[in-house]
């Protein structure tokens, strides 16, 4: 959100940062943060509509409170060019007087040449890499100690780790039998 106190919704954040995987629906939320004494409805819109899901798309944010949004980006097919995103949205807000319900915001609660007192907040779409899973750590194994041997290290392998590896195989057995009679 920016420094600047004639914004009515402090918008976090304002970039809007989707970790791009292929074939999966990715969220990220925003929060709307309403400063100010007033009752202010807000509406969100996109350049892409049909690749976005905005919900609630539209709200009422009391005074002093905050209300969160959340934009779930439909599944690609194919990545865009160099990852770069073009997609934009608008938050636009406006005060509203208390008792206002969501079924009464309209277009025109939202036009300045009507004597509303409008705030518009424009807000980029990034594409990032998305987290990389963490490294597989052997049980009972600790950051910075040698792992414990295996037997396809061709190690010796103590009585301690075949009972173990055998509690495990047995668990697993047991369980996936119970799943197959049900």
């Amino acid at each position: 959100m920016g420094s600047d106190s004639k914004e009515l919704l402090g918008i976090e954040p304002l970039e809007l940062r989707f970790p791009f995987e292929f074939m999966k629906q990715i969220s990220c939320s925003m929060e709307l943060t309403n400063r100010t004494d007033d009752y202010l409805a807000f509406k969100v819109k996109t350049t892409s509509p049909k690749k976005y899901c905005v919900r609630p798309n539209s709200g009422i944010v009391p005074p002093r409170s905050t209300s969160s949004v959340v934009v779930t980006m439909q599944a690609l097919k194919q990545a865009p060019p160099d990852m770069q995103c073009k997609d934009k949205f608008l938050v636009q807000s406006a005060v509203v007087t208390e008792g206002t319900a969501v079924k009464d915001i309209t277009g025109e609660m939202f036009k300045k040449e009507s004597g509303n007192v409008v705030d518009e907040v424009r807000l980029k779409v990034v594409y990032v890499q998305p987290p990389r899973p963490p490294s597989p750590v052997r049980e009972g194994s600790e950051e910075g100690s040698s792992p414990r041997p295996s037997w396809s290290d061709g190690a010796n392998i103590n009585y301690q780790d075949v009972r173990s590896l055998t509690l495990c195989c047995f668990f697993h057995f047991v369980f996936c039998s119970e799943l197959l009679e049900v």
